[in-house]
């Protein structure tokens, strides 16, 4: 099973792009303690140092959805801003948000089409006479790219689907970067006072039961061995 998750200051100030950076490091931790596989696709760097503006992760594992009911919603951090001393706000939100990713079409070599064109530049009499420079188009996207990188052909069309290639997965992640800034943007005016997790303090204390869906499995299995 795999899922897309955003954890996300949304529009909320540095002391919530600081919450952001501080709640994936304790996602992380929980993640490996549950055997869930965990890849950062994207990082969006906050406005100062160790502060995360957003970040979306692919996760791999079995009963995700049990271990995302505890993370999934608003997110509270309960303390005094470290940034602005005098500052009255003690109560921080930041979202934690399952994204959906469109369906993604089947990538095929035979999609894109070449046109053998000769290299721009300087480069003497070789770049003006040889045919070495490629432009590749991706048909059903549209995605193009300009490649003369080598004096070889085909190492610049190797190249040059390679780089389709990052392109498109580019404006997938920009795709889930909109949809999870709407769905923050949707949840903005129910965030506060119904936090699915609070932390408080610098330490960045739990109030947190766990209630995990690994214990109650642990207990299950003994249940069925007794039987």
């Amino acid at each position: 099973m795999e899922k897309i998750i955003q954890i996300t200051s949304g529009k909320g100030p540095l002391e919530c792009q600081w919450v952001v950076a501080k709640v994936l490091k304790i996602f992380l931790q929980e993640a490996k303690e549950n055997s869930i596989q965990t890849e950062i696709l994207h990082r969006e760097e906050g406005d100062e140092n160790l502060t995360l503006k957003s970040v979306t992760l692919l996760l791999k594992g079995t009963d995700l959805q049990a271990f995302l009911k505890n993370w999934l919603g608003s997110v509270c951090w309960v303390g005094k801003s470290t940034f602005r001393k005098f500052h009255q706000r003690s109560n921080w939100f930041i979202g934690v948000f399952e994204l959906s990713p469109s369906e993604k079409a089947v990538f095929r070599e035979s999609d894109i089409s070449f046109q053998m064109v000769r290299s721009q530049g300087s480069g003497g009499q070789n770049v003006n006479k040889v045919n070495s420079a490629v432009r590749a188009t991706h048909q059903p996207s549209g995605v193009s790219v300009f490649v003369q990188d080598t004096r070889s052909q085909l190492e610049n069309k190797k190249l040059a689907i390679s780089r389709i290639k990052e392109k498109l997965q580019l404006f997938e992640l920009e795709k889930l970067k909109q949809q999870a800034q709407n769905q923050w943007n949707n949840h903005q005016q129910v965030a506060r006072g119904n936090a699915v997790r609070t932390f408080s303090g610098t330490d960045f204390k739990r109030n947190f039961v766990d209630k995990s869906y690994k214990k109650e499995r642990t207990k299950n299995k003994k249940i069925n061995f007794d039987e």
